[in-house]
């Protein structure tokens, strides 16, 4: 089978839906792509939340609809799916942006690590599970799936969560070929710090840390490029793209003096 032209999604061919979007860059791209006139259905735990943000699209070009959902519950996340595409129509645009970092003790916490893989990576593979098989039956749809620059190697103290994002981003690398000839643009968000609540506590080293909007105005003009990758800020992804070049004994020392220097993990 022919690979497909790689095809950007509209408001016209149906509505975007946003997983962990009741805060921080979830929220900020739900919004952003509701002023470009699309309707956003938009799925957290916490309804509340998820309704205020809605309310607060309102005299937008577009709208924002809230659907709860829990994305580490298989049964959970088809019938938002179901649910969304019943009543607003075909998911034409999905961003799987859900994602925890809680603190863990010690060198390896099995419970935060645990927790962080049910809804970093298998969350994220429940999601994009459904929308594949829907998407590939119409022949068309566009996929974004948060990650991180965590993700590209290695790093102090980020075993759990780096982890998370090293797989998401295999992943997405690997499903990229079967959606290429399903005609499903698949695309990879792999962000540098970003002001949410999920980074506001922890006190450690965060360069180049950019707000959500700015963050949300990257995304939504990557999911408009040909790209598979959007990533930012560059002046920090791009040096952690070569420092995994590097042969092992110079990444264990470069990574330990930005430790030590930061007094902690980098990221």
């Amino acid at each position: 089978m022919q690979r497909q032209s790689p095809q950007r999604m509209r408001p016209g061919d149906g509505v975007a839906w946003i997983t962990g979007a009741s805060s921080g860059i979830g929220e900020a791209v739900a919004l952003e792509l509701a002023r470009q006139g699309w309707t956003v259905a938009i799925t957290a735990r916490r309804l509340e939340l998820l309704e205020d943000i809605a309310r607060r699209a309102e005299g937008l070009p577009g709208r924002i609809l809230a659907h709860a959902g829990d994305i580490t519950d298989a049964d959970s996340m088809k019938a938002v799916i179901e649910g969304v595409e019943s009543v607003q129509g075909p998911i034409a645009l999905a961003f799987l942006n859900a994602g925890i970092a809680p603190d863990s003790d010690g060198v390896l916490d099995m419970e935060a690590f645990e927790r962080i893989i049910a809804v970093n990576l298998v969350g994220v593979a429940r999601g994009l599970s459904v929308l594949l098989e829907r998407m590939s039956a119409r022949g068309r749809g566009q996929i974004a799936v948060n990650a991180s620059v965590a993700g590209y190697g290695g790093l102090p103290g980020a075993s759990a969560y780096g982890v998370s994002k090293a797989a998401v981003i295999h992943l997405c690398e690997t499903l990229r070929f079967d959606c290429d000839r399903a005609g499903i643009t698949l695309q990879l968000v792999n962000p540098g710090w970003v002001a949410t609540p999920m980074t506001r506590p922890k006190a450690v080293p965060m360069p180049f840390i950019m707000p959500p909007e700015a963050a949300a105005r990257r995304i939504v003009e990557g999911l408009a490029s040909s790209g598979f990758e959007i990533t930012f800020p560059r002046r920090l992804s791009w040096p952690m793209k070569l420092l995994n070049l590097l042969p092992y004994p110079a990444y264990f020392w470069l990574l330990r003096q930005a430790s030590r220097r930061g007094g902690a993990r980098p990221l």
